[in-house]
């Protein structure tokens, strides 16, 4: 961390708004629970090129977690059971937050909590504090024994949830919806009505494995979140069809590894993408991801990111399958 930063402009070539003023300098994010509090990458990368750092999942208390095992590795991705092990939001704010003080990026708090009240508590108690920029509100965690995912599998709690969150912060308030419904596009219109100012999707897919050696569950919650490539077309589908079932803004997360990923996000319409599971196979994926936009643009004669938002052809794919002779 340098004494004296200087400031980026608010709005550059790579610049995007997400929700109610909350601006980035690009739309390159990192996910909760993929990388720590940010200090712990600082010497992979330079935290001041980021987007935006979305900080471990955040509670009232502090929480051990579930116990391990809790990471497995698969085919083309990661299972983990981690339970959202964290310092507590007020041993954030005292002991990591003013860390990330000194660096000229934005910063989301992601918080979740057992009840309503919780949310709602750690919401109040971060939106104090100096430094934070706006509020991921995680309501579709599959790793947790209560809150999370039974809070964002319902529209009807999830906005309620939505509704009392946001009465409690005048931040920016961010809504993670999980994947694990039937149709992620009813959560999502339910806690846009609410007052959600962006949505971010998805989180990971409820999976498992088994030591068939031993007979028994790879993880020790039996059940974990399935992240990385594997779910990429999985969540690339589900942040477009969001797209065109919202009016506030979304921002992709699912396996995205490499610049064409975070493209492919950014076409169908997503004003902001998250790297998660690659930031622990290659902890500089961030930095490189934004490199490789910035070239993307400059090979194709774009002087602004804003006009590849959104900009999916999906007419020419319709006429090319007229011809089909399936």
């Amino acid at each position: 961390m340098k004494d004296a930063i200087k400031r980026s402009p608010a709005h550059g070539p790579l610049s995007v708004t997400v929700g109610r003023g909350l601006v980035l300098k690009n739309p390159v994010m990192t996910a909760s629970g993929t990388f720590g509090y940010g200090e712990e990458y600082a010497p992979f990368l330079d935290l001041n090129r980021l987007g935006a750092v979305v900080v471990k999942g955040l509670s009232l208390e502090p929480r051990d977690g579930n116990p391990p095992p809790r990471i497995y590795e698969t085919p083309a991705g990661m299972l983990n059971a981690v339970g959202l092990q964290n310092v507590g939001a007020q041993a954030f704010i005292a002991q990591k937050l003013p860390f990330l003080r000194g660096y000229d990026t934005r910063v989301i708090a992601n918080i979740f909590g057992e009840s309503v009240e919780d949310y709602c508590r750690v919401a109040e108690l971060l939106s104090k504090a100096p430094g934070i920029h706006g509020i991921e509100l995680n309501i579709s965690c599959p790793n947790v024994k209560k809150g999370g995912i039974a809070f964002g599998a319902l529209p009807e709690a999830a906005a309620e949830i939505t509704e009392k969150v946001r009465a409690a912060t005048d931040l920016p308030l961010i809504v993670k919806l999980t994947p694990n419904v039937t149709d992620i596009t009813a959560i999502a219109k339910a806690v846009a009505a609410a007052g959600a100012d962006a949505l971010s999707l998805i989180n990971t897919l409820t999976g498992m494995a088994v030591d068939i050696d031993h007979r028994r569950p790879r993880l020790a919650n039996i059940t974990g979140g399935l992240s990385g490539p594997a779910i990429r077309p999985i969540a690339l589908r589900m942040v477009w069809q969001t797209i065109q079932a919202v009016d506030i803004p979304v921002i992709g997360i699912g396996g995205i590894v490499s610049t064409s990923d975070a493209l492919e996000f950014l076409i169908c319409g997503a004003r902001a993408v998250q790297v998660g599971t690659a930031n622990f196979t290659h902890p500089p994926a961030a930095g490189e991801i934004i490199d490789g936009i910035e070239a993307y643009l400059k090979q194709h004669c774009l002087e602004r990111l804003e006009p590849l938002i959104g900009s999916l052809d999906t007419t020419s794919a319709q006429r090319e399958g007229d011809g089909c002779s399936c």
